[in-house]
């Protein structure tokens, strides 16, 4: 006879098995994610005049950045405050695509919503970083 306790350890394995694939695949995401986070961030913080090695620590990166964007780093702790970081994040886009020779359709659809996009346009094409434009 088939009953209730002959399924629960069949659904058990079948948790681990379905958990185990999960973390897996969410780890070599991230790592995924990682790469392309630096890959695009070293030359874009390099071309903005930063030390492109801090793009290996997303959240000193995020100091540089908006270092390049010609504010104090002081500053980052703004994406912090829930709703003022949302503004700050399009201020600090704005200025970067400013600082490089953009307008604002380019910084806030490719350096604030698709901001890893971005850097790579940014980090790959011939943009210049000038402190005069911001």
């Amino acid at each position: 006879m088939f009953t209730l306790s002959h399924v629960v350890p069949l659904l058990a394995d079948m948790q681990t098995a379905d958990s185990s694939g999960a973390t897996t695949s969410s780890t070599i995401g991230g790592i995924i994610g990682y790469i392309l986070f630096v890959a695009a961030v070293w030359p874009f913080l390099k071309k903005a005049g930063q030390p492109g090695w801090t793009a290996l620590i997303p959240v000193v990166a995020a100091f540089f950045i908006v270092r390049a964007a010609g504010l104090s780093a002081w500053w980052t702790l703004l994406y912090l405050v829930p709703i003022v970081n949302i503004v700050f994040a399009i201020i600090v886009a704005l200025r970067l695509g400013r600082a490089f020779g953009h307008g604002a359709l380019f910084s806030v659809i490719l350096l604030w919503l698709f901001s890893l996009i971005g850097y790579f346009i940014i980090s790959y094409s011939r943009d210049t970083h000038d402190h005069a434009r911001i």
